[in-house]
């Protein structure tokens, strides 16, 4: 049985990943590493509310970031992050 701190946890994470905007990013970086202004194409948002968006996820552990100069490119945090997101689009499309 979790504990509660990681009962909070994970409530935490699926609250997060509970937005449709953040959900599209996800998967955009289902397909490796992108700028904001890619993330937003794809997505069909701007780029201040991408950016925003992609706080949060940095914030909550589910994407990465690097520094280019003054470009920054954002990818999926690790393997598990994938996972969860294969593992979700391959359940709802049963």
């Amino acid at each position: 049985m979790p504990t509660p701190d990681e009962v909070r946890l994970l409530a935490d994470l699926f609250a997060l990943a509970a937005d449709p905007t953040r959900l599209r990013l996800l998967a955009a970086l289902l397909h490796g590493e992108k700028c904001v202004c890619e993330l937003s194409g794809e997505v069909d948002s701007s780029v201040s509310a991408v950016s925003h968006q992609l706080r949060l996820l940095r914030a909550g552990g589910l994407v990465g970031r690097r520094r280019e100069g003054r470009h920054a490119y954002y990818s999926l945090a690790d393997d598990h992050v994938e996972a969860l997101m294969t593992m979700g689009l391959s359940h709802v499309r049963e």
